[in-house]
């Protein structure tokens, strides 16, 4: 489950006019400069996601987290995509799933239907799974997935305390893992969660 930008990566890669489109600094044209500044974006979204307990399982925050952890670096930051990818729904199912996996993740909560981790992973691999947003849908729903298991007292997640959008063991231990979750397994991310 990956976006444009969760591809392996060369930090000195000129970005293509494709990469390019919707990207508001104008200044930007290496993959390293992209990475910076939506490291910087990232990290003051999450101080302010973290600041005080929130309605994780509600769309218009979800999608605001999206805005607010992308939108100094995309002008479609916060948006659903309008384009079928290779993974995802199709698009114009976005916003109907978005809503039934808000209820139902609501549901788990309410009802205890899963351990605190459990939920929080598959709440992870649910939003992932939907991949709503043309990029940063993993980075987004990690970052969700670590909102809910404080949410739910339980420290944040670890996320194999690797950069994930980079190729290596830990993105193949990742991927392989929310496989496993696509079939029915959710152990193998569970335990990448706390790795």
């Amino acid at each position: 489950m990956s976006g444009l930008h969760d591809q392996p990566d060369d930090a000195a890669t000129p970005l293509s006019p494709e990469e390019r489109d919707g990207l508001i600094p104008a200044h930007i044209a290496l993959r390293r400069e992209l990475n910076e500044v939506e490291a910087q974006n990232i990290l003051e979204a999450s101080l302010w996601a973290f600041e005080r307990k929130r309605a994780l399982t509600n769309v218009d925050f979800a999608r605001n987290l999206h805005k607010r952890m992308y939108g100094k670096v995309w002008r479609w930051a916060g948006e659903y995509r309008t384009t079928n990818k290779n993974i995802g729904v199709d698009a114009n199912q976005i916003a109907p799933r978005m809503y039934e996996a808000m209820e139902q993740f609501q549901y788990w909560v309410d009802h205890k239907t899963y351990t605190p981790d459990e939920t929080a992973a598959r709440f992870h691999h649910g939003l992932v799974t939907i991949h709503p947003f043309p990029n940063g849908n993993g980075r987004w729903s990690r970052l969700l997935g670590d909102l809910l298991a404080i949410q739910l007292g339980q420290p944040r997640f670890t996320w194999g305390r690797a950069n994930l959008g980079q190729q290596g063991n830990d993105r193949d231990r990742y991927i392989a893992a929310l496989k496993s979750a696509d079939n029915h397994d959710i152990g193998p991310l569970l335990k990448f969660a706390r790795s």
